[in-house]
């Protein structure tokens, strides 16, 4: 535990780009920030998982499978953060996917699953690449928030496609009543 506060003297803190020279540790922060985020991408990688085993529709399946595969890219990215400054980082869950392909769900209620859990994930990565002081992680951050973008957008593709998604409440359309 610091004894005293210190306060950060130089821009140079922010540097993480460094190529010939020795990035500066990681802070707690950061270290926080990065598990979390390997947490959350641990524990939807399991839920997109079962998803896809059970789900009916072929492109909601496809669309799964693919989720799987943007959090095994992210929890990689950042566990190579972790590795690179030495730090030692918990165990994963033990929860496993089970083996059954009976859905507990429709394939709509699956989709709108992920389409939440997407929107969680771009307020993470928005609020990593804010508070991570050392440039290469906020450019991470952002690169993955970029992804989950992306990704977050085809789904929402896939849902009007199929009749999945519901128009929320609108605001009257003024000018439009005025011209009648």
């Amino acid at each position: 535990m610091p004894k005293n506060i210190e306060y950060i003297k130089s821009k140079k803190y922010m540097d993480g780009f460094k190529l010939t020279s020795d990035k500066r540790a990681l802070n707690d922060l950061e270290i926080g920030i990065l598990h979390h985020n390997m947490e959350a991408n641990n524990i939807g990688m399991q839920l997109i998982t079962g998803f896809a085993q059970c789900a009916q529709n072929k492109e909601a399946k496809k669309y799964f499978l693919k989720g799987k595969e943007l959090a095994k890219k992210q929890i990689k990215m950042m566990e190579e953060i972790l590795l690179e400054g030495d730090v030692q980082f918990s165990a994963t869950s033990g929860a496993t996917v089970t083996t059954s392909t009976a859905p507990p769900f429709s394939d709509k209620l699956m989709m709108h699953c992920i389409y939440i859990l997407n929107g969680f994930s771009l307020v993470g990565s928005g609020t990593g690449a804010f508070f991570s002081l050392r440039n290469d992680i906020a450019m991470k951050s952002m690169i993955m928030a970029k992804d989950i973008y992306f990704y977050a957008q085809e789904g929402i593709k896939i849902k009007i496609k199929n009749g999945w998604f519901e128009e929320p409440p609108q605001m009257e359309d003024r000018p439009g009543l005025i011209r009648e």
